[in-house]
């Protein structure tokens, strides 16, 4: 079975749901067509107009092979998906991108010199048309008088680029960018997320969540493994976001995910304690996530059916339960394993004799009578068993 087949990932649609814009402002958007050259392109990305963070790297989906491979296809003049990017709100003339990171990573990380500290250079490599390009780097190209050909029509290669301007919100370009990707592998709106809203605090988070062994458990990951999608980075704000901000919640989880990002970056660079109490925060995230597996197993974060734990992943009880064990006097109290089967037993007892948190567990984060009665089912429960004070939240009014 597939991990995505394990994985109860919302899907675009749900995310499209939570978009908020007028859309009589869409004709007001300014949307051009131009054949860049390669050369220009690559220029633009050297001088930073085109925003392309070196940590994007190190969520590649191409090989080092695919990657030549688009090099070859630049070279033969073959034809290539448009680049597609909606230029900074903040910076006239630096774009965002909205599609098409892998191309232009990989003309970065070809092109780039080869002291680079940011970038990872690579040689061409399994080519199968122009085998004699194999093992050639950029250098080669444009030092090699018998590689002229190549490297002109390397450089001269025109590649169409769409830019968007004017538009009015975030939300219209998480449209486009959900519109864009609605291939058979999906990226993570978490991307477009880093870009629109960079900071101190959303470097953090890809960096924990990169390293994180807890969120390879979860995604079942192999330890080398890197998840492309950044459904951990996610996953890791979500934690953050209801640890830090759960009064604020709305029931718009794109845009309270959003805010998070927003807020906490702000907050790193005005308060230094801020800073200190969130790597506290993440080590109780790491410490949740072990206490949960010893009391669940392999089951943690599944749904009970009344009969069996259900094969996948479940966001919803993620969310509960990473909250209420990361809390200090919970993981205290929980140290006992005599207590383990206790909490076990009383999860599956609510799952199949109380209806309205076995309902709230099915429901999108959009409801928020949902949120509020898992979050406070469960918290009630370990209150009550094991003495903990756990506080009761109020997101919608009686």
């Amino acid at each position: 079975m597939k991990i995505n087949d394990l994985f109860d990932i919302e899907d675009d649609q749900d995310v499209t749901e939570d978009l908020d814009f007028d859309s009589k402002s869409i004709p007001n958007v300014v949307v051009s067509s131009n054949d860049w050259t390669t050369e220009t392109i690559i220029r633009q990305i050297e001088k930073g107009n085109i925003i392309l963070n070196p940590d994007f790297q190190r969520r590649d989906a191409w090989d080092k092979k695919k990657k030549s491979q688009f090099i070859e296809s630049l070279i033969l003049g073959l034809p290539i998906p448009q680049i597609v990017l909606a230029e900074s709100k903040d910076q006239k003339g630096k774009y965002i991108v909205l599609d098409g990171k892998q191309r232009l990573l990989s003309l970065r990380q070809f092109t780039i010199p080869k002291n680079s500290l940011d970038y990872k250079k690579f040689n061409l490599q399994g080519l199968d048309i122009r085998k004699k390009l194999n093992k050639k780097s950029y250098e080669d190209l444009s030092q090699d008088i018998e590689l002229s050909d190549d490297f002109s029509s390397f450089e001269n290669q025109p590649i169409r680029t769409v830019v968007i301007k004017n538009w009015m919100s975030e939300d219209f370009l998480y449209l486009v960018f959900l519109r864009l990707n609605t291939g058979s592998v999906p990226l993570s709106t978490q991307e477009l997320r880093q870009a629109l809203h960079p900071g101190e605090f959303v470097k953090f988070l890809n960096k924990k969540s990169m390293k994180s062994q807890e969120l390879k458990h979860i995604l079942g990951l192999k330890d080398d493994t890197v998840d492309f999608r950044m459904r951990d980075t996610e996953l890791l704000l979500r934690f953050f976001a209801f640890k830090n901000f759960i009064d604020k919640y709305t029931g718009n989880l794109k845009s309270f995910l959003d805010s998070t990002c927003y807020l906490l970056n702000k907050a790193w660079l005005e308060n230094l304690e801020k800073k200190e109490d969130l790597e506290n925060q993440f080590d109780l995230f790491t410490k949740a996530h072990s206490r949960i597996v010893e009391i669940f197993g392999e089951n943690a974060y599944r749904k009970w059916n009344k009969v069996s734990y259900e094969s996948r992943f479940n966001r919803a009880i993620y969310d509960i339960m990473i909250l209420t064990f990361s809390d200090q006097e919970v993981l205290k109290k929980t140290e006992d394993n005599k207590l383990h089967n206790t909490i076990e037993k009383g999860f599956k007892d609510l799952c199949s004799n109380k209806e309205d948190f076995l309902k709230s567990l099915e429901t999108t984060t959009k409801s928020l009578s949902s949120t509020q009665c898992r979050i406070n089912t469960w918290s009630l429960f370990l209150n009550e068993t094991i003495g903990t004070n756990l506080p009761k939240y109020t997101l919608v009014s009686d």
